[in-house]
């Protein structure tokens, strides 16, 4: 599934158009919070001006109403941070297809980089509409995706721009490189055991990626808040856990097709509150007395599952064991993820909460790969295929 590489598209002299993820944090004062996407895209932004293209780069933002310009989503303050990363002025266009851009866009020399206006101030964006990919195509010689977190979608940019653009150069940046090559080609052909571990809270936000994964892997670890589902399936007490009363049928159809592939949990940390200083108990799984709710595995599936994961040799993690962010029920978490950085295995972090554990813990430098899409991680898992990729050059 590999694609044509911006690193191997000649672009000295040339206009390229890259569509990035920029969707970054702010705070009340429109100052970012957040920089790492802005970071991450580095690579591919300084391969083109290092090697004399012209870069324009358009991006996302928030979700705008699509009638026209709003300040707390502009993408002013991000071309000057992208600015200071880059140690040179980065131009901002105050539109995206205006008069400001295209002087703007013939305004640039080689090696240049500018940052037009939020893609979904213009209604065209969302719709997919071909006169508004048209006007941006016809911006540039080379169109390259190195926005993987909307790779799922049919936005203009990601997929009417470059069907605007056939008969051009349509290329991959190294971020949505990286994610084909691991949430793609290595699942496609895993080196086995292939285990994969799936949290979160809901059964329904994980439905597909399961029976997918039921497919392809030999073990599925279940974790987070679903697993209570999974329980009352299976006829446990669950006492005030949250549980998906209407996805109970499906959780029974997974657990008869998993057969052995798909593990629960044995055990459960509980408390009678939803705060750190709760009453605990750990109790046998379908065993949680009426006044207690789930919060986290216990300490013997935790134990189990880093097992599982010490003797893997593909490991997908996509979601919390527990509520990660109250102690002491991060600890399945932090278990299973410390279980995934002790191991020899490749190991794929699914987006998400899972990413943001791994950062929290310092352990994103001892996985394989992290994802940088939740929602486009979790549709690549499910096997969907993206229009946003498939129409881009073979490498």
């Amino acid at each position: 599934m590999a694609k044509l590489s911006i690193e191997n598209v000649d672009v000295a002299g040339k206009a390229v158009l890259m569509r990035v993820d920029f969707n970054v944090p702010f705070d009340d004062d429109f100052n970012i919070t957040d920089d790492r996407r802005i970071e991450m895209a580095l690579p591919s932004i300084t391969s083109v001006t290092n090697r004399g293209g012209r870069l324009i780069l358009m991006s996302h933002l928030g979700r705008p109403a699509g009638q026209g310009f709003e300040k707390e989503f502009s993408l002013e303050s991000v071309a000057k941070r992208l600015g200071e990363k880059l140690g040179k002025s980065v131009a901002y266009a105050a539109d995206t297809v205006g008069e400001d851009a295209a002087a703007k866009v013939a305004a640039l020399s080689d090696g240049d980089v500018l940052m037009l206006e939020n893609l979904r101030f213009n209604k065209g964006e969302k719709n997919g509409d071909a006169e508004f990919a048209e006007q941006l195509a016809a911006f540039a010689d080379v169109y390259c995706n190195n926005a993987f977190g909307t790779c799922h979608r049919t936005d203009a940019s990601m997929v009417a721009v470059p069907e605007a653009m056939a008969g051009k150069p349509l290329c991959v940046g190294n971020l949505v490189a990286k994610e084909i090559q691991y949430l793609s080609d290595v699942i496609e052909s895993p080196e086995r055991p292939f285990v994969a571990i799936v949290g979160g809270k809901k059964v329904s936000d994980k439905i597909n990626v399961i029976a997918n994964l039921l497919k392809i892997c030999d073990k599925v670890l279940i974790g987070g808040a679903m697993a209570y589902t999974f329980a009352l399936a299976k006829g446990g007490k669950i006492g005030m856990s949250f549980v998906e009363q209407d996805k109970v049928e499906l959780a029974k159809e997974l657990i008869e097709s998993g057969g052995e592939k798909l593990v629960l949990p044995t055990d459960t940390h509980c408390g009678d509150d939803f705060n750190s200083d709760c009453n605990k108990v750990v109790v046998a799984a379908g065993e949680i007395p009426d006044e207690f709710e789930g919060l986290d595995i216990g300490p013997e599936t935790a134990a189990f599952y880093a097992k599982v994961v010490s003797e893997a040799k593909t490991v997908v993690w996509n979601g919390p064991m527990g509520v990660f962010e109250l102690t002491p029920f991060d600890e399945g978490t932090k278990i299973v993820a410390q279980a995934i950085a002790d191991s020899q295995a490749t190991s794929i972090i699914g987006g998400g909460d899972s990413a943001a554990a791994i950062q929290q813990l310092g352990f994103a430098d001892k996985v394989t790969h992290v994802s940088t899409g939740g929602g486009a991680s979790l549709a690549m898992l499910e096997g969907q295929k993206f229009a946003a990729v498939d129409l881009l050059n073979e490498a």
